[in-house]
């Protein structure tokens, strides 16, 4: 087996001829092989909640507590309000309201309730 040649110093190659460089009309783009007819964009999206369940009815925290749905027929909004703590637990207005009439804490970590926001 042979030795590997060692590659040319900088002196060597500065000493060579400079490469003549091609012009931009002389490069041709190479032609896409690919072309785009029809495109389907797909997303998806979620609350920016970390909270997905009322923990004090066990309904979605979006959907209707089971108060609004007991009483659906009278309720003219269709809608209940999420009530936020300080504490970053949501639980439907009705549900905390509730629980609230018995004890001043919060239902999953018994820090004292605080209403920090109120509303969707």
């Amino acid at each position: 087996m042979g030795q590997p040649e060692e590659p040319a110093t900088a002196a060597a190659a500065s000493s060579s001829a400079e490469v003549a460089k091609p012009s931009s009309t002389e490069i041709a783009k190479p032609k896409n092989p690919f072309e785009l007819k029809k495109w389907n964009a797909i997303a998806l999206w979620a609350w920016d909640i970390v909270v997905d369940t009322c923990a004090i009815c066990r309904n979605h925290i979006m959907e209707l507590c089971i108060e609004c749905q007991a009483n659906q027929p009278a309720s003219t909004s269709g809608e209940c309000t999420v009530a936020w703590g300080t504490c970053d637990h949501a639980f439907h207005f009705h549900c905390i309201s509730r629980w609230l009439l018995t004890r001043q804490v919060c239902p999953l970590d018994n820090r004292e309730w605080e209403f920090h926001k109120y509303g969707r």
